[in-house]
């Protein structure tokens, strides 16, 4: 048949199963999420109308500062990302286009996502409390602190809990906060010994960070070079790898006296 065609037409014909292969891919549903800078929350203040911190068995100090926990948003596993998607993400600087795997448990629904994530964080709020408590060599039994942060999943806020409830109960460990009166952003987990561990989408973070006010960014020291990917202007890296190195470096900020590490 294509021998009784001119040259055009054949050629015509032949792109016509690319073209529709292309406009498939384009349209068609693929395997990754789009990720973005989410909210952040000063884990010193309130949430929604409530103290994000509540402590009580323990004489506390009003904070100065702010310390900011992190988030990023990404499309739901249940959201369709097309190739346009992944093209238009993979060149944004404010989005980044990561495996839905990556983001979500495979084949989890969600639901069970959400579940999966609320219980993530309980345990992260009980184990930077106990790190928390464990730095300043305080007991459970005679302290009780209560975290809430609404509409926030995942074990990312550790740290920043762990250091929220340190300020709130001891501040610099001489009268002054810890923040120094800076507005101080962060990301990463915590174990109950204090180690501080990587959590990605780092470079997203610093950006919801800096959008927030941040000068300062506490980073697992891991995550380093992904941080200072298109780090915005005005902001600070500090990378940390325990709860006891990031309280030293914030007293070295804040009193403007000893070595501060950087990424």
């Amino acid at each position: 048949m294509l021998s009784r065609l001119t040259r055009p037409q054949a050629v015509a014909v032949c792109a016509l199963p690319v073209v529709a292969l292309l406009a498939t891919a384009v349209f068609a549903p693929l395997p990754f999420s789009v990720a973005q800078p989410g909210m952040t929350a000063n884990v010193l203040g309130e949430n929604k109308g409530e103290p994000v911190i509540t402590i009580t068995g323990a004489d506390t100090h009003r904070t100065r500062g702010q310390l900011r926990m992190t988030t990023i948003e990404a499309t739901g596993p249940d959201q369709d990302v097309s190739l346009g998607d992944v093209l238009d993400g993979w060149f944004r600087t404010d989005q980044a286009v990561m495996p839905r795997d990556s983001v979500y448990p495979s084949g989890d629904t969600v639901k069970e996502i959400e579940e999966h994530n609320a219980e993530e964080m309980k345990k992260s709020q009980d184990t930077a409390t106990e790190a928390a408590l464990n730095h300043l060599g305080e007991q459970s039994d005679d302290i009780k602190v209560t975290l809430k942060l609404a509409d926030v999943g995942g074990p990312s806020a550790g740290l920043l809990f762990s250091l929220g409830i340190v300020d709130k109960l001891d501040g610099d460990g001489s009268g002054g906060d810890l923040t120094g009166g800076r507005v101080i952003a962060g990301t990463g987990t915590i174990d109950a010994d204090g180690k501080v561990g990587p959590v990605g989408g780092v470079a997203l973070k610093t950006q919801a960070a800096r959008r927030d006010g941040a000068t300062v960014f506490l980073v697992p020291k891991a995550e380093c070079s992904d941080a200072r990917t298109d780090l915005p202007k005005g902001l600070r890296l500090v990378p940390v790898t325990t709860l006891k190195g990031a309280i030293t470096a914030l007293v070295a900020l804040e009193k403007d006296q000893g070595s501060v590490p950087s990424c």
